[in-house]
């Protein structure tokens, strides 16, 4: 597998996010970056990004779990921020970005009473991690996102951004999270999620990962998923919906996590106003004081 490294600089003076890299090696020699802030012995909140995203969506999130008292851990997915790059998107498939998370998140940090907070793939990812590691998991959160298994269709708007990352020949990655929010991003908010992507052969895992999301009931990853769902409806660990009122994505799916998994029951599930599919972006600092306060109620 050839792998791409982003150079160091590129990180330069970024807008409101100070926070230092950590670095583990998972699967065959690739590197993956995380950001750890907070107070070391707190249980650790795992914060997982999606697409095109990188850990920097969380900043204002780890700074409201930092002066909670708490621990944050956001993780660069690899493909995607600091963290190593396979060149080819047929690297990419949703069962390596398990392993890879896993392989991290519970072999090299070897985390235990997680807190698992995923949008958008950071919640395919973290999801399918909660069902299959329940031993590591105290709770979760979904912000924004879903477990799809290709048994019910995609939105139209999903499949009109998966043709336009496809066909486009220069993939724009911050006008695309632009167009996930609801506010306006200052260039140099843009610029940091430009940073991890030098030039176009950088970008194979924005460029394949909406192509991973199971469209079909025989996609590959459909059985796993399937069998996420089963062990998820039935598991007693709290589970907060935390989603915004304009995300026309993953926004039905919001009623039908509280519905149907275990631990949603008897939870206030916050609606956050005002933010689109990139609540972080839009409204960070809120999200974070929800995510802080289950986490200390529960």
């Amino acid at each position: 597998m050839r792998t791409l490294r982003t150079p160091e600089d590129r990180f330069a003076n970024l807008a409101g996010f100070p926070y230092e890299p950590r670095y583990a090696e998972v699967g065959d020699g690739l590197r993956m970056a995380y950001y750890d802030v907070g107070r070391a012995e707190a249980d650790p909140v795992v914060l997982l990004h999606g697409e095109p995203s990188w850990a920097f969506l969380y900043r204002h999130v780890m700074r409201e779990l930092a002066a909670a008292g708490l621990r944050a851990i956001a993780v660069d997915l690899v493909g995607f921020g600091r963290s190593d790059k396979p060149a080819e998107p047929g690297d990419h498939t949703y069962a390596r970005h398990v392993e890879w998370t896993r392989e991290l998140l519970f072999t090299r940090l070897a985390l235990s009473r997680v807190t698992m907070v995923g949008q958008d793939w950071g919640g395919l990812i973290g999801l399918r991690l909660a069902a299959e590691h329940p031993e590591r998991v105290a709770r979760i959160v979904a912000a924004n996102t879903g477990l799809p298994t290709g048994d019910i269709p995609m939105p139209e708007v999903w499949h009109r951004f998966k043709d336009a990352v496809a066909a486009a020949p220069v993939l724009d990655i911050a006008r695309l999270v632009q167009a996930g929010c609801r506010g306006e991003l200052t260039q140099e908010i843009r610029d940091a999620y430009d940073a991890p992507f030098p030039g176009e052969d950088y970008k194979a895992g924005p460029r394949a990962m909406p192509g991973l999301v199971p469209q079909s009931p025989d996609d590959p990853a459909a059985p796993a998923n399937r069998a996420a769902w089963q062990i998820l409806t039935t598991l007693d660990r709290p589970f907060l919906v935390a989603f915004s009122d304009g995300d026309p994505i993953t926004g039905g799916m919001a009623p039908i996590l509280m519905k149907t998994m275990a631990g949603a029951s008897g939870l206030a599930h916050p609606i956050i106003t005002g933010a689109g599919h990139f609540l972080q972006e839009d409204a960070g600092t809120e999200l974070g004081r929800h995510i802080a306060a289950f986490v200390t109620a529960t």
